[in-house]
């Protein structure tokens, strides 16, 4: 049994997926990215495992939830993030019901106010006042970039960015910061990310998005941040190979890819 324990002051992250809403391989597709035999260009959906302080946290709950956990042999899970309501990064909550059985207990959901309501319509059998019998537990918990927020006793600072014109949290844990679906972000929200040890940030693939970085304007934004190290994910089949790309990424820069382990 793997109960992702680490050392008192470390932090381990898991990159449980690295793609975006479709994945990689797409259906039907046929590029050199999707038939590709390589199993760093194999991405599920983007999500990411942080163990700290023996507390295990999951940041999104897509479609591929319950295969992430199996893969990364994940039996306990205290906590999830949600860093806003599309369908990728929430539609797998469903899952959480084999914890709920496990401990028989609430699962917290952090979210903001915006994002829980759509939990709420869209997985409405939940929240009913009297879900049936096996139905998901959650306790859902506001969140805003205003303050930052503890969950099981770890500090989280929120860092709002926007997603074309959709404004979605990122989070900072200590050194480890994490950004996704990020199109432009604000001086001041920037500088909660300054100088981490280790920066997550997507960049969907080359070209100009109306609601995505590209790589390019990801690169831009690194060097502002200023990280130790960086990792870049949510990435498109459109970027290309994970080996041919890395070639071209700055020496502190580098690919993510579907279960990838840092320690911090």
């Amino acid at each position: 049994m793997q109960k992702h324990t680490s050392g008192k002051n470390k932090l381990k992250v898991i990159f449980l997926g690295t793609g975006t809403s479709q994945g990689i391989p797409i259906i039907g597709c046929h590029c050199e990215t999707c038939q590709s035999q390589n199993p760093k260009d194999k991405r599920l959906r983007v999500s990411v495992f942080i163990n700290y302080k023996n507390k295990n946290i999951v940041i999104d709950i897509g479609p591929d939830f319950r295969q992430q956990m199996l893969r990364a042999n994940i039996e306990n899970l205290d906590a999830l993030l949600i860093t806003h309501e599309h369908n990728d990064h929430i539609i797998g909550l469903d899952d959480v019901r084999p914890f709920n059985f496990k401990t028989w207990s609430n699962m917290p959901v952090y979210a903001a106010p915006r994002v829980q309501e759509t939990l709420k319509k869209r997985f409405a059998y939940i929240f009913e006042k009297k879900p049936y019998p096996g139905a998901p537990m959650i306790e859902l918990r506001s969140i805003s970039k205003e303050e930052n927020f503890v969950v099981e006793g770890i500090t989280v600072v929120p860092i709002e960015a926007m997603h074309g014109k959709l404004p979605v949290l990122g989070f900072r844990i200590g050194g480890f910061t994490y950004l996704t679906d990020v199109k432009t972000i604000s001086e001041k929200e920037l500088a909660k990310a300054k100088n981490s040890k280790v920066l997550v940030l997507s960049a969907l693939h080359h070209k100009e998005h109306h609601s995505h970085l590209s790589l390019p304007q990801a690169l831009d934004l690194i060097k502002k941040i200023n990280p130790g190290t960086a990792y870049l994910t949510h990435l498109s089949h459109k970027l290309g190979l994970h080996e041919t790309v890395s070639k071209t990424l700055p020496p502190n820069v580098h690919l993510a890819y579907d279960g990838l382990e840092l320690c911090i």
